[in-house]
């Protein structure tokens, strides 16, 4: 079961109520720059990680100003549609919310997830560059640390993004075989505590380079894992291997 902290006391919790219901997670967001991206795109894993846990999540983006921006930088980046937080009226009836805040935004009543800001870049990596290198630049940090986003850090995750996007392209040709259950429990041990994608991407580091695994189950493991992580690995298939 996913579990989360809680910023107000420091302590984890779980994400998904206890007797199975519907989960409501708001961002909340107070305008439109990286940090507010990245509140955005933790909301989006933490919708992700719940529904791969089979958990049903309504999932709220609030905040009043620029948020045809943010919706189309998180669009681009991979995250998924939230409906408008400002009309939500009185819920539907959930067994928990989660509220994902920056740090120094707001503090609403609930188990809150706190956000560490963005330095560096303006809104976005330049043009031309794949949205998903931003994606998988903040992915690679811990959500409670603060990130400084500039040209090696984003060069290093394009080479990243590029390699495995390659690799899976190749892996697909050859004979399909199982994610392997101690690389899928360790996957699901990884983000189900705290999402930890830091902890997600070394395994997929670690079977990128497994002298003992089929390329087969290199290719269903790292389909596997973007299921969480939306950094589009599959993008490639079809290419000559």
């Amino acid at each position: 079961m996913l579990r989360i902290t809680d910023a107000r006391t420091g302590q984890p919790v779980d994400a998904a109520p206890a007797r199975r219901g519907l989960t409501r997670v708001e961002a909340h967001t107070q305008g439109f720059d990286p940090t507010n991206l990245r509140v955005l795109l933790v909301a989006d894993l933490l919708v992700r990680a719940l529904e791969l846990g089979g958990t049903p999540v309504w999932a709220l983006l609030k905040g009043e100003r620029q948020q045809a921006e943010l919706r189309a930088a998180g669009a681009a980046l991979g995250v998924r549609p939230f409906e408008d937080g400002r009309d939500s009226g009185t819920g539907l009836g959930e067994a928990q919310v989660l509220h994902v805040v920056s740090e120094g935004g707001e503090t609403p009543d609930g188990v809150r997830v706190r956000v560490a800001p963005v330095r560096g870049e303006a809104s976005g990596p330049p043009d031309g560059t794949d949205p998903a290198v931003l994606r998988l630049t903040l992915l690679a940090h811990p959500r409670n640390r603060t990130v400084t986003v500039g040209p090696a850090t984003l060069g290093e995750a394009g080479d990243t993004l590029g390699r495995w996007r390659r690799a899976v392209a190749g892996w697909a040709h050859r004979p399909s075989r199982p994610v392997p259950d101690p690389v899928r429990a360790e996957l699901r041990t990884a983000w189900e505590d705290d999402l930890d994608t830091v902890r997600v991407l070394s395994v997929l580091h670690a079977v990128e380079t497994d002298p003992g695994m089929a390329d087969g189950a290199r290719f269903e493991t790292y389909a596997y894992a973007d299921r969480l992580l939306g950094l589009d690995l599959t993008r490639d298939l079809g290419s000559p291997a």
